[in-house]
């Protein structure tokens, strides 16, 4: 059996490579798996123009993420959630900076998607 260096890409997640996260030397983390709207909304907006996206919602679906911004798409507990708000009650008027942007599910991966 051969050992797979912990920094070398396999096969399967060669699109890494080609990722905007992962060309940002690593210190979106906190972006992509913050809790705060503000945030999100920021990853999602690196997801919109990231050329690998489906790549990377069909592994995050494959793996069964079970947190964070993947392709586009919000996590938690499992299942992609299609509207997150602040705690607490709801403004009469929507905050503008709390808007996420709609990234569209390839339709290929829609059967795959459980959503909350």
């Amino acid at each position: 059996m051969t050992a797979i260096l912990s920094n070398q890409i396999t096969g399967q997640e060669a699109w890494r490579a080609d990722a905007r996260c992962g060309t940002l030397d690593g210190n979106l983390a906190a972006t992509f798996f913050s809790e705060e709207l503000q945030d999100i909304a920021t990853a999602k907006r690196i997801c919109a123009e990231c050329p690998v996206i489906a790549e990377c919602l069909e592994g995050a679906l494959e793996r069964h993420e079970p947190f964070g911004v993947w392709g586009g798409q919000l996590f938690a507990n499992g299942k992609v959630l299609t509207i997150k708000r602040r705690r607490g009650r709801p403004p009469k008027v929507a905050r503008p900076e709390d808007e996420f942007p709609v990234i569209p599910v390839p339709e290929r991966l829609v059967p795959l998607l459980r959503t909350a």
